[in-house]
């Protein structure tokens, strides 16, 4: 593990974190208010998206435009509220390369570190500069069209090819590298990360991936095949969906924020992501604690010894 971070902006030599909240939710409201009166009182520096700011009237703030260098200077992202919100959060800090913090305010929020009972442990923490940094892989997403580059994207979970029409199967060919595995009338084929093994991965009947293994999934969603079962494999490999030609077009989703078409003969191929996305660590909980937690699974009766 890294030692903890604690960098230094240039913003009137003040430390600086930006944050962004799920405006919609009354809990993220008051949560926010609460971290950033006790960081503003810390003399930090708390930045706020304008797109943001009127509705989480804070007074102290420093406002910025989406367009202008939001996380410059920043030594971290705070992300409070659901995993929606936390996948927008991951898009800045995976282009700035700053770390991190979620606070869970929705259901799962496996890429949080805190709850919302945790929020003055989270205020104290990045005050004192407190937390340790890891890397999560991502993946680059390409998507061809008669051999022409039409589309290119990331996502730090999932790249999901789906069919686009409810009352039709998408026909798929899947590969790994540069060698067809199986042909496919599906729903979709999800191909992701560890991190997104927890996710849509994990609906679809997938593995669970411990963080720290470096690998690629590749999920079919449905598919009406003799071998149609989940895939694990090497981090270095390149995964391709095909879209059959004759077939109805499809649509691709990463993370299930961005979309774009995809037309009977399009191609989808996913590799290792050129860039990480860093999560801020408060704890140094085992992964299996974690998933324990997030699902409530059952383990009343372990007599193993706790390390």
């Amino acid at each position: 593990m890294p030692p903890p971070v604690v960098a230094r902006s240039g913003s009137l030599d003040k430390r600086t974190v930006l944050l962004l909240a799920h405006t919609g939710r009354d809990a993220a409201l008051r949560s926010a208010h609460r971290v950033v009166e006790q960081l503003l009182d810390a003399g930090m520096c708390v930045r706020v998206l304008a797109t943001e700011a009127e509705e989480l009237s804070l007074p102290g703030a420093e406002v910025v435009t989406p367009q202008s260098a939001t996380t410059e200077g920043c030594e971290l992202l705070v992300v409070m509220g659901g995993d929606g919100t936390l996948l927008r959060g991951a898009e800045l800090a995976r282009e700035s390369g700053i770390p991190m913090l979620g606070v869970n305010l929705g259901r799962v929020g496996f890429l949080a570190e805190a709850e919302r009972e945790d929020l003055d442990t989270v205020a104290v923490r990045v005050i004192e500069g407190s937390y340790e940094v890891e890397e999560r892989m991502t993946i680059d997403v390409t998507v061809r069209q008669d051999g022409r580059v039409v589309h290119r994207d990331w996502a730090l979970n999932e790249a999901a090819v789906e069919k686009a029409s409810r009352e039709r199967m998408l026909e798929v060919v899947a590969e790994v590298d540069g060698r067809p595995l199986s042909r496919w009338g599906c729903d979709g084929v999800v191909c992701a990360t560890p991190t997104g093994s927890t996710a849509y991965a994990f609906s679809a009947g997938g593995p669970v991936v411990w963080p720290e293994v470096e690998a690629l999934l590749m999920v079919p969603i449905s598919a009406h095949a003799l071998f149609a079962r989940p895939l694990v494999v090497s981090p270095d490999s390149v995964l391709a969906v095909e879209v059959l030609s004759g077939t109805s077009h499809g649509v691709l989703w990463c993370d299930g924020r961005r979309t774009t078409e995809l037309p009977p003969g399009a191609r989808v191929e996913v590799r290792r992501g050129a860039k990480p996305v860093r999560l801020a660590r408060l704890h140094r909980a085992p992964f299996t604690n974690r998933l324990v937690a997030k699902f409530a699974l059952p383990v009343q009766g372990w007599r193993g010894t706790a390390r």
